[in-house]
């Protein structure tokens, strides 16, 4: 029976190195230090989400019907997914200093302002 790789170290929680292949069918060993796939770092409910995004061929509304689940916790499990892989979209100071130039303006309340702040 083949196991799950696992990509983080039990006792210190590091990342872990693939450092031995072996054949099944003939045995034959290589060693050397591999690398994981970035896809290979998410867990099992993260990988089920991406085959049911990619069967839907990335159709939310799809996404929904076959997870039972709404349209705003299939963009949480996305984006989480995305942060996951290391491409979290990251927020632009300019962004951040036109919201406070709003705001001091008078434009915006201050909550409109946590809100845009926080992307919600």
């Amino acid at each position: 029976m083949a196991y799950p790789v696992i990509t983080n170290c039990p006792v210190c929680s590091e990342a872990l190195k693939i450092t031995k292949l072996q054949c099944t069918h003939c045995h034959t060993t290589i060693e050397n230090e591999f690398e994981l796939s970035k896809l290979a770092t998410l867990s099992q409910e993260q990988l089920f989400f991406i085959e049911i995004f990619l069967k839907t061929r990335g159709n939310i509304k799809e996404v929904e019907k076959e997870l039972g689940i709404s349209y705003p916790t299939v963009r949480g499990k996305l984006n989480e997914i995305v942060s996951a892989l290391g491409y979290a979209e990251k927020k632009s100071e300019v962004d951040e200093k036109k919201v406070i130039t709003m705001l001091e303006r008078g434009e915006i309340s201050p909550d409109e302002a946590l809100k845009i702040i926080k992307g919600n």
